[in-house]
């Protein structure tokens, strides 16, 4: 178990090799251990809060490395949560994380903003998306939204394609619900092929990690309870009567499996509804792999070798370090014969996404990122696939046209590969 405190520090230095920020800016300051020194410091009250120390302990992906590598035990990315609370309440926040913050606490406020910014997709001039960058994005490279709400053009329950397996809970996440709704047509499709009812909880909303991440606790309080209530409570059914509660975005089943037993405590309440919905979060391609469906996708004769799908794949942090599934995509990859998988030398390194990192640290984040991309190349494959929203969205963000990679979550490829059917989004 990890510890919470930041005195089991050793400063041996082994966080420095696997933080993506100070990969790039090879400054002291910048490293997992200076930050946990500093937060030690302010615990103390050696140390004042300040505009500065809130943009030292802001400039962190949140990936989870250095954690994950620490032979002290230290939880570094618990520390640098508490200490950004602290520093949302002493120094402030940017506006535009404040209206980000603002809308992700309230479903209709994100419905509402998502209406406004799909019909602007629509009518803002050409020359302009071309000319402005959102961080280190074009505009023009941001997905399209979805028509409607993926929760609204599905229902609530979806019955099987056979005799029924047993029962799960989706938790679609605000980008499936949003932007990307082939996911989660993808997810429900595979769902039902493993005979698997689907049920997709109406009143589940933002997961509240966007939040939490910029120190909003208070915000993302009310989404965090609605979500437990919405997946712990289904009528009709006991808490035994459902498998599994299935994610397509590893942040939000950092959220729901890891960061909420914990947050209720810390809101003085019950754990027990969150501890037994964090027992049965799993994310889809794990769960595909756990259930060994992959082996019903491989063909009954070697494919031509021509006919084959070449694609490579980006691990997401948080489905590494935070999931603890580190490999179960390939896995499932590997076993399909008509996928030609080919591994990238930096596979499972952070892509600089991060959540809103691209957009507050934009010149970071490209550094990374184009690292990716030319090793992605590298492999020779025209799919890119992600499990991570935010990763998909940089990764195809920092594209060019003479790339010819289309980024892809894995479930959109292993259900069923139409390439005539991507809406644009993320093709390149």
């Amino acid at each position: 178990m990890k510890s919470t405190s930041n005195q089991n520090c050793g400063k041996c230095g082994l966080c420095l090799s696997v933080c993506p920020v100070y990969k790039v800016l090879n400054q002291e300051h910048d490293s997992p251990r200076a930050r946990l020194q500093l937060i030690k410091y302010h615990k103390n009250q050696e140390l004042l809060s300040s505009a500065g120390l809130k943009e030292i302990i802001s400039k962190c992906l949140m990936c989870g490395n250095c954690t994950a590598i620490c032979p002290s035990g230290v939880d570094h990315y618990s520390q640098f949560m508490e200490m950004r609370t602290k520093m949302r309440e002493d120094i402030g926040e940017k506006q535009a994380i404040k209206s980000l913050t603002y809308l992700l606490a309230k479903e209709y406020r994100l419905k509402l903003a998502t209406g406004f910014a799909k019909f602007g997709q629509k009518i803002i001039p050409e020359n302009f998306i071309k000319k402005y960058n959102l961080g280190n994005i074009p505009l023009k490279r941001f997905p399209r939204l979805n028509k409607k709400p993926f929760r609204q053009a599905v229902p609530e329950t979806i019955l099987p394609d056979k005799n029924i397996k047993g029962i799960v809970l989706y938790f679609t996440g605000c980008s499936t619900n949003y932007a990307f709704d082939q996911t989660g047509f993808s997810t429900v499709k595979i769902l039902k092929q493993m005979g698997y009812k689907v049920i997709i909880p109406e009143k589940q909303t933002c997961c509240g990690i966007p939040m939490l991440y910029h120190g909003a606790r208070d915000k993302a309080k009310k989404n965090i309870l609605t979500n437990i209530d919405c997946l712990g409570k289904i009528e009709g059914l006991n808490n035994d009567d459902v498998k599994a509660i299935i994610v397509d975005c590893p942040t939000c089943g950092t959220a729901l499996k890891n960061e909420y037993p914990g947050l209720l405590k810390t809101f003085g309440q019950d754990d027990s509804a969150a501890r037994e919905i964090s027992s049965k979060v799993i994310d889809i391609m794990s769960f595909v792999l756990q259930e060994s469906w992959q082996m019903e996708l491989s063909g009954s004769s070697e494919p031509i070798e021509s006919d084959k799908i070449k694609v490579t794949y980006h691990l997401p942090c948080h489905l590494k370090n935070s999931m603890k599934a580190p490999h179960n995509t390939e896995k499932v990859l590997n076993s399909i014969d008509w996928i030609e998988y080919t591994r990238a030398v930096d596979v499972d390194e952070c892509c600089g996404g991060g959540g809103t990192f691209f957009y507050e640290y934009p010149e970071i984040s490209k550094k990374i990122v184009d690292k990716k991309i030319v090793n992605a190349k590298n492999t020779g494959a025209h799919i890119w696939l992600t499990d991570c929203p935010v990763c998909r969205i940089n990764l195809s963000g920092n594209l060019q046209e003479k790339d010819n990679i289309i980024v892809k979550h894995p479930v959109e490829v292993i259900c069923n590969y139409q390439p005539e059917n991507n809406n644009g989004s993320d093709k390149v």
